[in-house]
């Protein structure tokens, strides 16, 4: 995968741009229509201790996730990225889609703090690389600097 042309394309999208709605439902469709091997593609954001469901790409999706809790709200609580090669061995999982088998949750920040995640589902194991997730918290840094700055 051209994570440098992914990127890019999500700057053209979102560049200037001020609607962060749009702009999530338009990276959450880049990134479910280039990416292959994915069934979900999309954000949760925060509001008061509660990640809650925000535009994706894939089947619906759980509401509401504690802070703390599953592979997003672990991801929220540390602050950093969190790649999970099989979902069903994560303590606390929260199996929104039993086709699930791998996960990659990457926090997005507003003046340092965390306002929500970027959360990718695969239904194959091991599915996120080490490039993937460099690729990906790029990505996530253009959305911070774009839409969160």
């Amino acid at each position: 995968m051209d994570y440098n042309q992914l990127s890019t394309q999500l700057f053209s999208l979102i560049n200037g741009v001020p609607h962060k709605t749009a702009n999530l439902a338009n990276a959450s469709a880049l990134l479910y229509n280039t990416l292959d091997g994915l069934n979900w593609a999309g954000f949760y954001l925060l509001e008061n201790d509660t990640l809650v469901l925000g535009p994706f790409q894939g089947k619906p999706a759980c509401i509401e996730i504690p802070i703390g809790k599953g592979v997003c709200g672990t991801a929220a609580a540390k602050g950093e990225t969190v790649v999970v090669d099989n979902v069903h061995e994560f303590p606390g999982h929260i199996a929104c889609d039993g086709a699930s088998n791998s996960e990659i949750v990457i926090p997005l920040f507003e003046n340092g703090k965390v306002v929500g995640v970027l959360d990718i589902d695969s239904p194959l194991f091991s599915r996120f690389s080490p490039e993937d997730k460099e690729g990906l918290e790029k990505f996530a840094d253009i959305l911070q600097k774009e839409i969160f700055a």
